[in-house]
């Protein structure tokens, strides 16, 4: 199956404030999300049930790129740093 990628604002938002080493280490995580969206480890969540996450270690900082697989869309959601503990993953959601 053929999947459209879609990024919310928050997500686009957060890219545009990093240098040019960060974005590329995260559009080729994304290329891989396109290959095979199933392919990292999923989240639980309340709201979207098919929400993944991928490990990122951007400016020596521990960071997970979260996208949900909403058929035919990849949305990208957000980059959440580590230490956050994904507590505010469900407020980024809610916005889809």
């Amino acid at each position: 199956m053929k999947f459209e990628l879609v990024a919310t604002d928050f997500f686009v938002q957060q890219i545009e404030d990093m240098d040019q080493k960060s974005k590329k280490i995260i559009k080729d995580k994304i290329e891989l999300v396109l290959t095979n969206p199933f392919r990292f480890k999923r989240l639980h969540s309340k709201i979207v049930r098919n929400v993944f996450r991928v490990r990122l270690n951007i400016q020596n900082k521990e960071t997970r790129l979260i996208y949900a697989v909403l058929p035919p869309n990849i949305i990208l959601v957000c980059l959440l740093d580590r230490k956050d503990d994904y507590r505010s993953l469900e407020n980024y959601l809610k916005r889809i």
